[in-house]
């Protein structure tokens, strides 16, 4: 049986600023994170765009209509108690990145990752000072210790805002150097998506648009568009303090 929405229970939503940042009351109340630890956000920004949601909500709450507050909570409830396993499982993608693995063949397709996936690839190799090997075919290639080493550093310098955001673009386009490329503004979140999904679309260019996986890459295109705009809204903080 599926359970209902919970129904609105709350009539103002405010942003108070507290010694250590912002935070949310619902009719004064001070709100909480799902595992009912406080929270207190980085940015009035962010704190401005978890109100808009909260103040949006009609008559039932719907808690996937607020991908801030889900970051944040997911921040504070996952990210920060888990830290040091969040390091290790996001520096992991780094050792088979989805851009390491190129197509043989049709030659269109391998032009398309020459020209988008190599990019980045040189990229990461001038920003990070990491030598990230490719290979063509199913067969798995090995990366540097040396690289994953440098990989792990730059993941674990992040604070736990900034690292929830790139693991979850990671996970999604199942790439650490596309969400590092869109963290440093490399990429914008429609360059960090066609990145993503170079293969899928260009199998749905040559064989036709498949509805499931249509709406699964709408879903991955949203998630990734939300972490951005939660890194911009946490950059808002370095401008105004």
């Amino acid at each position: 049986m599926i359970s209902e929405a919970p129904r609105r229970f709350y009539r103002d939503v405010t942003v108070q600023r507290g010694d250590d940042g912002w935070q949310i009351a619902l009719d004064g109340k001070l709100l909480r994170s799902p595992a009912k630890a406080p929270l207190v956000l980085p940015s009035e920004a962010l704190a401005q765009a978890i109100q808009a949601e909260w103040d949006g909500q009609a008559e039932r709450i719907q808690p996937r209509s607020m991908p801030m507050m889900q970051l944040v909570s997911t921040s504070v409830d996952r990210v920060i108690p888990n830290r040091a396993q969040i390091v290790t499982d996001i520096t992991a993608y780094a050792a088979s990145d989805l851009i390491c693995y190129r197509a043989e063949a049709p030659e269109e397709l391998v032009r398309r990752q020459e020209e988008h996936w190599q990019a980045l690839t040189d990229w990461a190799s001038h920003r990070f000072d990491v030598s990230l090997r490719t290979t063509t075919g199913i067969m798995a290639v090995e990366q540097s210790a040396q690289s994953l080493a440098i990989f792990a550093r730059i993941v674990d310098q992040l604070d736990p805002w900034r690292l929830t955001a790139l693991a979850n673009v990671t996970t999604t386009a199942g790439s650490l150097v596309i969400a590092l490329a869109l963290l440093e503004g490399r990429l914008t979140p429609e360059t960090a998506v066609s990145a993503a999904q170079l293969d899928e679309l260009y199998q749905a260019e040559r064989w036709g648009e498949d509805a499931e996986a249509g709406a699964r890459r709408q879903g991955q295109a949203r998630e990734i568009a939300d972490a951005a705009r939660f890194v911009t809204l946490l950059d808002n903080s370095a401008r105004h303090e």
